[in-house]
């Protein structure tokens, strides 16, 4: 018995004693994840990630910083380093930077004028402003939301699956800020305002920046978290030579890494696996490089696989796996809560703008426009919202922060064959007069000046009051029979061209409705003076014995009137794109009743001019679309007044009064009192942002087409074109070779947005 009990008592002291010791393995060591900031380099830890899981490495605490924090705390938040890897490689991160809004999201107005100017700058009390930063860092914040919504109700960042720091810089005192606790998008975005590309994050008060800028690779802030085993993952660089600073960021990077540079020889000492791909070749912009980015981050952590798997031996093994998280189903915000400084906007102009209903389900992407819709506006910084679970719906916390601009200084400038060259100069104010006013006055400087005065009070679905005054003017060279056609001109002279001077002053006063921010209906009265004359007939005048009709010195006049008219417009627009449009609805019917005129030619009496336009855009393969239009116009009335008649010829956008487009053609060629036009186009993006289009059109034009059944006949005139387009900063460039079975053909160029 007494051996039997000494047995027993050995044996369970071994039990005991290796109980102890794998206990004390488990408690012993906890290993650490620090991840450095590096921009589109961050991707490495991606790749690192996965041979990091491979080895079988359970991560007890992360901490990083920038691009280091971003996909830290997703890591952190439950993902695994695949899913990362499928969510990465989907990311249009020249969209999410850019901070481009959908063109849906934005009013006619706010449609118009992102179309319009290259530069748009804050001009307050007579002085130019330079933004804090390219970008607000809407679009990331946006996906940030949207893919850590699984967390969202967690505000101890020591209670997500796994427990994470990051880091921030104190933009007013330059001290480090660590970010432990809050709404982790919000954290992870003021981690990651890198200086110049992003605006700058305020989190309970504090102005914070990129928190590369103190602490590139927080070490000791894992350490103090409980790790005693570090693994990091530096993606940093080391100084350039100055062949690579080739942009502000690069310099501003540099100036940056002159601290962090000499800290690094320390701190990856003092790191157990230190994984450190080549980044050397590779900037923090270059996300289109993912792919091998990634893979660089793969191949440095396998030159660390024996450490990794013998770390993860000695580890407890029955760790859970982390399950797959469900993207977004949907939303069901039962509460509006709205913070910041917003004296200007009431509670009902946000509701309207956010464009869905408290207590009824949304999906995501429905409050992602809701929140563009608002940002679209320009009279907000940067928007910042939390979704928080509330019985059983969610709090949508808004925090609005007027932009302090009202006043704003825009560029751009423009080329085509019919204005020539040109350049425009804007300034815009807002809250002019009322809280949702803008003002807005260009003036168009170059071959021919021109200006454009709009002035616009948003009500949105309410009725909305504008005004506009628009000056026009161009000259053109045209067939003398279009002329001899719609003008009374004296006989015997002979010429095939005149130079056309077209002057074009027009006012409007209207009110205007919109539904849904695409639809739009307007009413209002128009004023119009046109004068149409050239200077060829006097040129000829001492060569004939006839007089000429309507001449005042060198200049002969065919029209110089004054017209006034009630007017009615509706108009849809969901065009992805204007110039390049690949998916989308489009239209716009018109209707002019011309009541009076001071009648130049002795020719006037009650007419009206009714056209629309109306167009679908698709896509057919992954960069092939197809944009299908057709339009058409009448004259009703026996008045004869031609100054109004269609007129077919050219290519371009924003061509005034009833001139039309119509490739084949120059620039006015084809008249009529009434049109019908059929258009057809091709879209290969060969590239980003680079377009191989082909283009058809087809018309049948003459006065009174659809009195004398002209209009259901095949056309009488069609035209082809081949063109290149490329989407620059300054507005689209396109170049067109088009041609007609008739003989025609032209080269069509143009560069920059028109206006």
């Amino acid at each position: 018995m007494k051996i039997i009990t000494a047995i027993l008592l050995v044996s369970l002291f071994f039990v005991i004693e290796l109980n102890a010791q794998d206990l004390e393995q488990e408690d012993g060591i906890k290993v650490g994840l620090v991840l450095s900031g590096g921009g589109a380099k961050g991707m490495a830890h991606i790749g690192a990630l996965k041979v990091i899981e491979e080895a079988g490495v359970k991560i007890d605490y992360i901490g990083g910083t920038s691009m280091g924090a971003i996909i830290g705390a997703l890591y952190a938040s439950g993902y695994s380093a695949t899913q990362l890897d499928s969510i990465f490689r989907k990311i249009d991160f020249d969209r999410l930077i850019r901070d481009n809004l959908p063109r849906g999201v934005k009013t006619f107005y706010e449609k118009e004028d992102s179309e319009r100017y290259a530069i748009s700058l804050p001009f307050d009390n007579f002085k130019v402003a330079i933004p804090q930063g390219f970008s607000g860092g809407q679009n990331i914040y946006h996906e940030l939301v949207k893919h850590l919504y699984h967390v969202k109700d967690i505000n101890d960042f020591s209670e997500l699956p796994i427990p994470f720091i990051c880091i921030a810089t104190n933009v007013e005192t330059g001290e480090q800020v660590n970010l432990e606790s809050g709404y982790l998008p919000e954290a992870i975005m003021a981690s990651g305002t890198l200086p110049s590309l992003f605006e700058p994050f305020t989190i309970n008060g504090k102005v914070l920046i990129d928190g590369g800028v103190v602490n590139n690779y927080p070490i000791e802030e894992v350490r103090n978290m409980g790790a005693n085993f570090i693994i990091g993952v530096d993606v940093q660089h080391g100084l350039r030579d100055k062949e690579n600073l080739l942009s502000a960021t690069e310099i501003l990077l540099q100036i940056n890494n002159f601290r962090t540079a000499e800290d690094m020889i320390e701190k990856s000492a003092e790191t157990d696996i230190y994984i450190k791909p080549d980044m050397a070749k590779y900037s923090v912009m270059d996300f289109d490089l993912d792919d091998e980015i990634i893979e660089n981050g793969e191949n440095a952590a396998k030159d660390k696989i024996v450490e990794l798997k013998n770390i993860a031996s000695g580890q407890n093994k029955n760790r859970l796996e982390g399950k797959p998280i469900a993207p977004i189903d949907s939303l069901l915000v039962t509460r509006l809560i709205i913070r910041g400084n917003n004296d200007s906007y009431t509670r009902g102009y946000v509701k309207g703008k956010l464009r869905f209903k408290l207590g009824d389900k949304a999906t995501f992407e429905k409050l992602q426009q809701g929140i563009s819709n608002l940002s679209a506006t320009g009279n907000f910084e940067t928007i910042r919202y939390e979704l928080l679970s509330h019985g059983d719906g969610e709090d949508l916390i808004l925090k609005l922060n007027e932009t302090p601009n009202k006043t704003f200084l825009k560029v751009g400038a423009h080329y085509d064959d019919l204005y020539n060259s040109a350049a425009i100069l804007n300034l815009t104010r807002k809250n002019f007069v009322f809280n949702d006013d803008v003002a807005s006055f260009d003036l168009i400087l170059g071959d021919n000046v021109r200006y454009n005065l709009q002035y616009y009070i948003d009500k949105g679905s309410y009725w909305s009051f504008g005004f506009n005054s628009r000056f026009n003017d161009f000259e053109k060279e045209i067939n003398f029979d279009l002329i001899q056609s719609n003008f009374e001109v004296p006989l015997g002279i002979n010429v095939n061209n005149l130079n056309l001077d077209v002057l074009d002053l027009t006012n409007q006063v209207y009110l205007q409705t919109v539904l849904q921010e695409e639809f739009a209906f307007s009413l209002g009265v128009e004023h119009k003076f046109l004068r149409y004359s050239t200077r060829t007939l006097g040129d000829l005048a001492d060569n004939t014995s006839e007089l000429i009709l309507n001449s005042s010195g060198e200049r002969t006049y065919f029209e110089k009137s004054t017209f006034y008219s009630a007017y009615g417009q509706l108009k849809l627009d969901t065009y992805n794109d204007k110039y390049f449009p690949s998916r989308g609805l489009y239209f716009d019917g018109d209707f002019h009743l011309y009541l009076y005129s001071s009648d130049f030619n002795d020719n006037f009496k009650e007419f009206s001019i009714a056209k629309s336009r109306m167009g679908a855009a698709f896509p057919l393969l992954q960069n092939l679309s197809l944009n299908l239009e057709t339009e058409g116009g009448f004259k009703l009335g026996t008045s004869g007044v031609t100054t109004f008649d269609f007129v077919l010829g050219g290519y371009g956008n924003n061509l005034i009064n009833n001139f039309t487009p119509f490739i084949g053609y120059d620039f006015l060629s084809l008249p009529g009192n009434s049109y019908v036009k059929a258009y057809g186009r091709l879209d290969l993006e060969i590239a980003p942002k680079n377009h191989i289009m082909f283009t058809a059109n087809f018309a049948n034009v003459d006065d009174d087409i659809f009195r004398t059944g002209e209009w259901f006949t095949s056309p009488d005139f069609s035209g082809y074109g081949l063109s290149y387009g490329f989407e620059s900063f300054m507005g689209p460039l396109q170049v067109m070779y088009s041609w007609s079975p008739e003989g025609n053909s032209n080269f069509f160029f143009s560069l920059g947005y028109w206006f």
